[in-house]
């Protein structure tokens, strides 16, 4: 994050630093997401942006930062709603096609 004061960049970077070290977040808004997390469907993105929206929600930090956060996670967590919906309905007409095809072979 670039500072015009050099006196809020160390302290900016020394905080930083100290927080990678410690294996800790790198921003106010990134949360720590399990290491073994396997995401293969849109569902999957949407149970993880319901955990991850919960623990924006209960840290305690700036309103606005968390608003931001919150804000960002949901339009993502609609798109993911919109692919699942879209894949509900593409297997639907996958399936109707298929069925149609199999009456067609069977005359």
């Amino acid at each position: 994050m670039p500072y015009k004061d050099p006196e809020k960049r160390r302290a900016y970077q020394r905080e930083y630093k100290r927080s990678q070290h410690r294996g800790g977040r790198r921003t106010q808004c990134q949360s720590s997401i399990p290491v073994k997390l396997r995401i293969r469907t849109a569902r999957n993105v949407l149970e993880l942006l319901e955990e991850q929206i919960n623990v924006v929600r209960d840290e305690d930090t700036d309103v606005v930062v968390k608003a931001r956060c919150i804000g960002y996670l949901a339009v993502t967590a609609l798109k993911a709603i919109e692919t699942v919906d879209l894949a509900a309905r593409l297997e639907k007409v996958e399936a109707a096609v298929a069925n149609f095809d199999n009456g067609r072979s069977a005359r």
